[in-house]
């Protein structure tokens, strides 16, 4: 099992939070961007710059996984993309992502597209506060024991 981050909107805290996770666990930890980010010095640790362009980190991504693989991410059509081959999914405040809610959150990702299309203000979401954190923290936590 690989965990893979969709790095370029993935915050500096859950950054931090994998970096740590991959060093305790000994799990290979792939960040995918298109443009530089900071990694601490690690044999568990890899950046993998892609080139600039629409969805070209997500392509790398679901290229590159495999079944069992997690991958962490807002990006809810990656999301699907990733279960739909057998990996799993968690958003940076903690939600974990399922067979069972990933077309819910899609289709409301795309209501809120036309909404948005039509002028409709719906607003984004709210700033990564500690709650988010937190709920993110223990979500890989436990994701990482049942794995064991």
């Amino acid at each position: 099992m690989q965990i893979w981050v969709d790095a370029d909107a993935c915050p500096k805290a859950i950054k931090e939070i994998l970096f740590r996770a991959a060093e305790r666990m000994a799990i290979t930890t792939t960040l995918v961007a298109n443009q530089f980010v900071q990694t601490p010095p690690s044999r568990h640790i890899r950046l993998l710059q892609v080139t600039l362009g629409f969805d070209r980190a997500d392509n790398e991504i679901v290229k590159r996984m495999n079944a069992g693989d997690l991958v962490i991410t807002g990006d809810i059509p990656l999301a699907h993309e990733v279960i739909g081959k057998g990996g799993h999914a968690i958003n940076p405040r903690g939600e974990r992502y399922t067979p069972d809610n990933i077309k819910e959150r899609l289709n409301m990702r795309d209501f809120n597209d036309t909404l948005r299309a039509s002028g409709i203000n719906t607003g984004g979401p709210s700033a990564l506060n500690a709650r988010d954190i937190q709920s993110f923290a223990n979500q890989l936590d436990r994701f990482l024991a049942q794995q064991r």
